[in-house]
């Protein structure tokens, strides 16, 4: 006779059936084919009779001289996720400090931070893309009014462009981060900031030897995530600078995989790029986790 025990794991196991079946279908099968197309020569000439040709399409990658280049995408990612995610956790952990503090409001201020976070990322680029323009932008009305300074054409050359897409993007990730480090500061124990009230230590003391120490554990799979995902953030770059305009000098790397694969057709190439940026993102991740030891358990 079968035992209870093994029932039970048969009938765990039927109940998680679906969702591999969902795995399978969603990530596990594409992410394959992604990795097989990529040494493949597929692209819109060759949609049907591709083949594979080995890792040329990986030489191109790194070696072909195209426009844009590679390393200088790469570059501009790096930079990209770089501000982004310091801006992110800078504002949303100050943000947090406040809001951990008995202040009139503050379930109102609260629910007006996450807003940012709540909205589509469509709909804050559009909305930040028309107050980037040149003539009737908010920004430049600011700009004009207040600083009584010329308007900015922030569409229209690359450097400017890419920090409005930087702005668009600050706006949108600082609450994610607010939120984690919230939670994380509830978490902390009011005896500890009593103890060291009672020791004589000042308010920055508190921060650097109660506060930070004790936030690393819940901040930094936060900045993991927050990394990985400003890296592959291709909604904000894309619709603000409407495709990577001006002359394809804002792209970041996801960008420009979604333009070699959907307006270049270079199936093929795009997905040896994917793979490049996969690789990449999993090596930090590991290596970032494992330097930090994040896991580690410090109570």
């Amino acid at each position: 006779m079968i035992s209870e025990k093994l029932k039970k794991n048969i009938f765990i196991y039927l109940l998680l059936t679906p969702a591999f079946i969902v795995l399978i279908g969603v990530v596990f099968y594409p992410f394959i084919y992604n990795i097989v197309i990529s040494f493949s020569n597929m692209n819109l000439r060759h949609i049907k009779d591709w083949q594979i040709i080995g890792f040329r399409q990986y030489y191109k990658v790194f070696f072909e001289s195209s426009q844009p280049d590679f390393y200088v995408i790469f570059i501009k990612t790096i930079i990209w996720t770089v501000v982004n995610v310091f801006f992110h956790v800078t504002i949303g952990v100050a943000l947090a400090l406040i809001l951990n503090q008995k202040i009139k409001g503050r379930s109102i201020y609260r629910m007006l931070l996450i807003l940012p976070w709540a909205i589509p990322q469509y709909v804050v680029a559009l909305t930040w893309r028309g107050m980037f323009s040149y003539e009737y932008g908010a920004i430049n009305l600011i700009i004009q009014k207040y600083l009584n300074l010329p308007g900015v054409e922030w569409l229209k050359n690359p450097t400017e462009a890419f920090l409005a897409c930087i702005l668009t993007n600050v706006w949108l990730g600082f609450p994610f981060m607010m939120v984690i480090a919230l939670g994380g500061l509830q978490s902390i124990p009011n005896e500890l900031y009593e103890a060291a009230d009672i020791d004589g230590a000042k308010w920055w003391q508190k921060v650097k030897n109660i506060t930070l120490p004790l936030l690393k554990p819940v901040m930094i799979p936060a900045i993991t995530l927050g990394i990985v995902w400003t890296f592959n953030n291709l909604n904000i770059v894309w619709l603000v600078s409407n495709g990577g305009e001006p002359s394809d000098q804002t792209h970041i790397l996801v960008s420009f995989v979604y333009k070699a694969a959907f307006n270049l057709y270079r199936y093929g190439y795009a997905a040896a790029l994917s793979v490049v940026i996969f690789i990449i993102l999993l090596l930090f991740s590991l290596k970032f986790m494992n330097k930090t030891k994040v896991t580690e358990k410090i109570y």
